[in-house]
């Protein structure tokens, strides 16, 4: 029979465990609602685990292709490639995805200073599936603009505090839109002590992910849509395989507008300087993209499946 004591202790456990894993509280948001400290949140979240009181099932993701993971290796020398047998269902293949994505960049994230990350569905989704843990000495920023999806839980900013929430981490956003297209005011706008703080941290990146966009990616924005032919100049629509880092790049791996570079945020030759760059492509309309990223090196790291690799292959 479970004394009183005993008994307060399952609750707090199982009402822990309860705001964790179902209301998804940060484990800094449970050390202020239960009076505790985030060490013994982590701990009793352990000790709920390890008592019974919560059971996590964890759907191991389709075993590796590894031939086409060497052929890619060959074709591409990109460090790291992760090709991920389709399921018969394409829903729990993209969970796969999700869910092997965020097991290879949690261990990654703990090693790191400063990560960087863009925007998304795909992000905000390969968030959700992090394992939790605290990592108080990693910060989480902004390397390029907002992409004015304010009232979407995808944007830019809320990306950051989503990422820094799950590892109870700091942040630092980037306050300024994702294209400025006066010159002066956008190398103006960089030299402004409110954004001083998150150029600085970029600059430090240990690693970034980011998904590949394309040309609907600046559809999706009206204010981005009705101002493309700016954004763009001089650059053919046909001539853009994809969009990476908010520039656009051809099929053969060369970023387009350097010279006309509208971007607010790091230049290209800073973020290509970060060691590690972690691309996740789940969509087979993202193949030309994927190839060009691929030839241009702009990832050392790649996770994909085995129908999109071989849409490369035949693209290539």
């Amino acid at each position: 029979m479970l004394m009183s004591s005993e008994i307060n202790h399952h609750e707090l456990l199982a009402n822990l465990s309860q705001d964790y894993y179902l209301s998804q509280l940060s484990l800094a948001e449970l050390s202020e609602k239960y009076n505790l400290s985030r060490y013994l949140v982590n701990k009793y979240l352990d000790d709920a685990r390890r008592e019974g009181i919560v059971s996590i099932n964890i759907a191991a993701p389709n075993p590796h292709n590894l031939e086409l993971e060497k052929e890619f290796q060959k074709a591409f020398d990109i460090p790291h490639i992760y090709i991920l047998k389709d399921n018969i269902s394409p829903t729990e293949t993209v969970e796969n995805v999700l869910n092997y994505s965020a097991h290879q960049l949690a261990p990654l994230i703990a090693q790191s200073n400063t990560v960087g990350l863009t925007w998304g569905g795909t992000i905000f989704n390969i968030i959700n599936y992090f394992p939790a843990s605290v990592l108080e000495d990693v910060t989480f920023t902004q390397f390029i603009g907002e992409n004015m999806k304010y009232k979407s839980a995808a944007g830019s900013m809320r990306m950051v505090e989503l990422a820094a929430a799950k590892f109870s981490a700091e942040y630092i956003t980037m306050t300024g839109p994702l294209y400025i297209l006066n010159d002066e005011v956008r190398n103006l706008m960089a030299q402004e002590i409110a954004v001083q703080p998150a150029f600085q941290a970029a600059k430090r990146m240990d690693l970034l992910f980011t998904t590949l966009g394309t040309l609907s990616s600046l559809n999706s924005i009206p204010t981005w849509q009705q101002n493309t032919d700016k954004i763009l100049t001089g650059i053919e629509p046909d001539d853009v395989a994809g969009m990476l880092y908010g520039r656009p790049f051809d099929i053969n791996g060369h970023f387009l507008n350097l010279d006309n570079d509208k971007v607010f945020g790091l230049d290209v030759e800073t973020i290509m300087s970060t060691p590690r760059r972690f691309g996740i492509v789940k969509s087979k309309f993202k193949t030309r993209a994927t190839l060009g990223a691929l030839r241009g090196k702009f990832l050392t790291d790649l996770v994909t499946t085995e129908s999109i690799a071989r849409r490369i292959l035949s693209e290539k």
